[in-house]
């Protein structure tokens, strides 16, 4: 077969018709797994200080913007104590940072197993988002730590937090789509999805309320997917009031994400083994 760059070979199971992506990934389960369980191994082999570092980011970020945002500019934290507000919003924008930049990477570090090797090419980007998700989990421990504290939580919304969870992971899954397929062809892909997380960070609400836009202003700023996320994840955690229909702009924005994500990888993996 041609493509624009000349002879290439699909790299796909013969004489077998390709799954549908969601088929695919369903099916691969397993092989999912095992590729998270092995970058936890990896990243904690060697970590002597463990959770410690999963927290000290967070903690960390949320000092700073108490002191900066909320001491000195006096930023809105829609009636709860800053700190919990702040973090809930770090801890949600850590996993989304963490997994957008892991799973933009994982073809390309595993390039030579793409190159060899047939398997359901979705399940690398998909495992990447598996890893970070330990360290979700013990960053939730200190937000029911504080949410107690500071006397906020939890109450029956916290029923909502699977939710919560599933438009992260369903937003995050749809970045790591578009940027990993990308990166195959465009090496410099991976340079630039650093600057763009750190400008995209203070135009998502983690630090300040995102009421703080009104009209079309406020339309614009909830095609950001994390806008409805982190609304979501402070209404179930902290009681703020309800994100109301910029939720529902976020969700529709996280559906197109992913679905667009999914698709131009199914159609760019056909060549990933003659291109990386």
């Amino acid at each position: 077969m041609t493509g624009d760059l000349g002879p290439w070979t699909e790299n796909s199971r013969r004489g077998m018709v390709q799954d549908r992506p969601w088929t695919a990934l369903w099916r691969s389960r397993d092989l999912i797994w095992y590729f998270a369980v092995r970058d936890v191994k990896l990243r904690y082999r060697q970590a002597v200080l463990g959770a410690i570092w999963v927290l000290a980011q967070p903690v960390a970020s949320v000092v700073v913007f108490t002191l900066v945002f909320s001491r000195l500019a006096g930023v809105s934290s829609q009636g709860v104590p800053y700190p919990v507000f702040a973090l809930v919003g770090m801890v949600s924008w850590t996993y989304f940072s963490t997994s957008v930049t892991a799973g933009g990477q994982v073809l390309v570090a595993n390039a030579s197993l793409v190159s060899k090797v047939y398997f359901p090419r979705m399940a690398a980007p998909a495992a990447a988002l598996l890893s970070p998700g330990v360290d979700l989990a013990v960053s939730l421990v200190l937000v029911e730590i504080a949410t107690v504290v500071y006397g906020v939580g939890p109450t029956w919304r916290l029923l909502a937090a699977p939710l919560w969870l599933l438009l992260m992971v369903a937003t995050a899954l749809g970045a790591a789509f578009w940027l990993s397929a990308l990166n195959v062809r465009y090496r410099d892909v991976q340079h630039a999805v650093g600057p763009v997380l750190q400008v995209l960070l203070f135009a998502s609400p983690v630090a300040y309320a995102a009421t703080a836009l009104s009209g079309w202003q406020e339309l614009l700023y909830a095609v950001n997917p994390m806008v409805g996320v982190i609304g979501l994840g402070r209404w179930s955690f902290l009681g703020t009031p309800w994100p109301g229909w910029q939720l529902l702009v976020s969700v529709v924005s996280a559906g197109v994400l992913l679905a667009s994500g999914a698709a131009y990888f199914n159609r760019a993996q056909r060549s990933f083994a003659d291109v990386i």
